[in-house]
């Protein structure tokens, strides 16, 4: 169960929602995340009152198309398959969103099962049901 949070200049539904929708399915492709295991804060930033800082670093020009990706997730999954999931992620963007895949900055955040609560202020993952 991956938690995803997704960062994007302008504010057009459309392109968000395309956003999210990309993130999503490379992780269904790539991770095996089930298809009904969409949780996701996707937030439009308006350059005015809130905006996403960029450089060139490691010599990738960015610009306004940025979106950042972050996906917080249980630790376990091999290198081949996150390596996928990033690659998948900027082409399903560039698809779905016309976001130029040097513009898709995605980091991982692992964790353990003890870390997660679903609701009912109980950890799914180690308490008995």
């Amino acid at each position: 169960m991956p938690f995803v949070r997704i960062d994007a200049l302008g504010t057009e539904a459309g392109r968000l929602d395309a956003l999210s929708r990309a993130v999503h399915d490379a992780l269904v492709e790539t991770l095996g995340v089930p298809l009904g295991d969409r949780f996701q804060v996707v937030t439009g930033h308006d350059g005015a009152s809130s905006t996403l800082r960029h450089g060139d670093y490691l010599g990738i020009p960015r610009d306004d198309g940025i979106v950042f990706v972050t996906v917080t997730m249980r630790a376990g999954r091999a290198p081949a398959q996150k390596l996928a999931m990033y690659r998948r992620i900027a082409e399903l963007c560039h698809a779905y969103a016309g976001t130029e895949p040097r513009n898709v900055f995605v980091t991982v955040t692992e964790n353990e099962p003890v870390d997660w609560s679903m609701g009912h202020g109980a950890a799914q993952y180690v308490e008995p049901a």
